[in-house]
């Protein structure tokens, strides 16, 4: 009986403690509550997509029009004997990649045969004049004898032996000729260089036989060299091609750079012409840029040589370069007004090159061109804009 009063007692003890430590808790509860601040009610904040800017400043703008094409030469021939024999020279200019000058001795061939013709031949003119001298003083004698067996009366040519002078007169003109021939067949055994050049193939040696019209080797002059650019017709807009779009006899000025010795070397060139036809295949124009004095430095332009050119064309004032991620579809740019807000604006478009794309008409200073590509885009839409840079 007694065990179970003091276990009933433990348990009204233990709900009593309960109770005690929840109300205290509700009692601290309601203190913290009514110390706390009430919170304000805010509306949340919107979040603007963000855009890439770059600022727009219009002014001059320079077209640069790039091509690239293979080195040539302006004047190539080939060295071809116009007489026969045994080749008793060659020059060191004549081998493969050899320089000469204008009127250098490029081949020897022998000419003792030649010297006899020459001689023979001058021997003729000789005899030819001899004869022509005695036929025309027989004439003069018979003249004379007509006149005086009938006098006043016209004689008839073969009385006065005009048919025999004639004859001397061919005879004498036809020697001159063959002295003339012969002294041109020993010149031509000596052949020289008609321009300051270099040799692109040699196909002859000392000792060796040949005969007119064979090819001995291929030359080509230094004073110039030039290179054909391909180009869509739309750039020939920018730059003065002589004979094309322009009277002048000077096109545009262009710098052709090639790769030489482990390094990039720089030539100041022209424009000076067009192909005449258009290519077939690409439907371009063939644009010539000659170079002159191309050996004037070291390393020098070699034909065959592949070349960068750019040419200088015309300055457009109030244009603008922006980057061609900022050109959109339909020749269109996105611009962030004072506000930050987009508008969608046409813009005429000049050039494109490696700056990027030149605008002719459209932007002003101040502009802000946007550069980057939000996910969702509309006209007059709010937007958070961040400075690209250059």
């Amino acid at each position: 009986m007694g065990r179970k009063m003091t276990t009933k007692k433990q348990a009204v003890l233990q709900a009593g403690a309960a109770i005690f430590i929840i109300a205290i808790s509700l009692m601290g509860f309601k203190a913290l509550q009514a110390g706390r601040p009430d919170l304000e009610r805010r509306q949340p904040e919107a979040v603007y997509p963000m855009v890439r800017t770059v600022n727009v400043s219009p002014g001059s703008v320079d077209i640069v029009i790039n091509g690239e094409g293979t080195v040539r030469p302006v004047w190539e021939i080939q060295v071809v004997p116009r007489v026969g024999g045994k080749v008793v020279y060659t020059s060191s200019g004549l081998l493969n990649g050899g320089t000469f000058s204008k009127g250098d001795l490029l081949i020897a061939i022998e000419d003792a045969d030649y010297q006899i013709a020459h001689t023979l031949a001058q021997a003729g003119v000789r005899e030819a004049e001899s004869r022509y001298q005695l036929a025309g003083e027989d004439a003069k004698a018979a003249r004379e004898e007509w006149t005086h067996l009938n006098p006043g009366i016209e004689p008839p040519p073969l009385a006065v032996k005009q048919p025999q002078l004639a004859a001397a007169a061919a005879h004498l003109e036809a020697q001159r000729a063959n002295l003339e021939k012969a002294k041109l067949d020993l010149e031509r055994t000596k052949i020289l260089a008609p321009f300051n050049g270099r040799t692109g193939t040699e196909n002859v040696s000392e000792g060796q036989f040949v005969t007119p019209g064979q090819p001995l080797g291929t030359i080509y002059a230094t004073e110039a060299l030039e290179i054909v650019v391909p180009m869509e017709s739309t750039a020939l807009a920018w730059f003065d091609v002589p004979g094309f779009n322009t009277t002048d006899t000077i096109g545009a000025a262009a710098t052709v750079s090639a790769a030489a010795a482990g390094r990039e070397i720089s030539w100041p060139g022209r424009v000076v012409r067009t192909h005449g036809t258009i290519d077939p295949q690409t439907r371009m124009i063939n644009i010539v840029i000659r170079v002159n004095e191309p050996l004037s430095t070291i390393p020098s332009l070699y034909v065959g040589q592949f070349a960068n050119v750019r040419i200088d064309g015309a300055t457009l004032s109030g244009a603008a370069v922006i980057p061609r991620a900022a050109l959109r579809e339909a020749g269109t740019v996105w611009v962030v007004d004072a506000d930050d807000r987009l508008h969608f604006r046409n813009v005429e478009i000049a050039w494109k090159d490696e700056r990027g794309v030149v605008i002719q008409k459209g932007l002003h200073d101040g502009d802000r061109v946007v550069v980057s590509t939000p996910k969702s885009v509309t006209g007059g839409m709010q937007v958070r804009p961040v400075d690209a840079g250059n």
